[in-house]
């Protein structure tokens, strides 16, 4: 297996598929998944000649389980580490939900040369909490509910939710898959409790607007109006406007995890965009 060390000793995995010459893209997961939630887009990818890496947060999957650093500042650090060890350049960053996030924060402040494009789909920008400045946003209570359900039954709260609102699943009529609920379970449990524990606080309260206006590469924010988890109207909509060049694609019904849901429409838009 294959990992990079950042500053302060935290051992990074990471997947780095494809030719090396080709122009990489760089896939960042959701939480409380890992790396092994980017497979089917991996796969198809490695298909069209590109080089594709995706890394486990810290805490998650199969990175080291430290006491601290679970918070966006520190997850773009190690980003930047592994883009510095593996010299990427022209990179295309492609981030799923609280990977969006991270996606974010990692563009607004990477190195000339390393980034062409970025990608936030079901992302958490600009911010998911309920303020003065965001009224539209989730209350506190929504994130404090989350925190007692992971404390109380982790094991189980990480069966319940891809079972329903993750992938839609509890809605009428959805065509339910058990091997994408056991895959969210296994890369649930993976990870440190104490790790996605703070992450909620991260992925929840960090306000990305700056962030998002400091963005000069092409920006594609796609996002499914039946999201359940990252609420369409409050995210998508209003990441796009915050960008200098940003395009929002939406996908009328669609769950959060629409990358696995509905990989065959996906797939080929992310195609498009990076070849654009």
């Amino acid at each position: 297996m294959s990992f990079v060390t950042t500053k302060d000793g935290t051992n990074i995995f990471y997947k780095d598929w494809g030719p090396r010459n080709a122009q990489p893209i760089v896939f960042h997961h959701g939480w409380p998944l890992s790396a092994d939630d980017w497979d089917t887009q991996m796969l198809f990818f490695i298909g069209k000649g590109y080089r594709v890496i995706a890394h486990d947060r810290r805490g998650h999957g199969r990175s080291s389980q430290t006491a601290g650093g679970h918070e966006m500042d520190t997850y773009a650090s190690d980003v930047a580490a592994l883009t510095d060890a593996l010299d990427l350049k022209d990179a295309v960053h492609i981030g799923h939900s609280t990977g969006g996030g991270e996606v974010a924060r990692y563009v607004a402040r990477a190195k000339p040369g390393r980034v062409a494009k970025a990608v936030l789909v079901s992302a958490v920008p600009p911010i998911m909490l309920k303020t003065a400045a965001n009224p539209g946003g989730l209350p506190m209570e929504v994130f404090d509910g989350i925190r007692a359900a992971l404390v109380a039954n982790r094991t189980q709260f990480f069966i319940d939710l891809p079972t329903g609102p993750f992938y839609g699943f509890n809605r009428p009529g959805a065509k339910v898959s058990q091997g994408l609920i056991d895959r969210w379970w296994l890369q649930g449990m993976m990870g440190a409790a104490n790790a996605h524990y703070e992450c909620i606080k991260a992925f929840s309260e960090t306000d990305f607007t700056e962030d998002l206006k400091k963005i000069d590469v092409p920006v594609l924010v796609m996002h499914g109006t039946d999201d359940q988890v990252v609420p369409y109207a409050n995210s998508g909509p209003l990441a796009a406007k915050l960008l200098k060049r940003g395009t929002l694609k939406s996908y009328e019904g669609y769950p959060h995890g629409m990358l696995s849901t509905h990989a065959d429409v996906i797939n080929p838009d992310l195609l498009a965009f990076v070849k654009s």
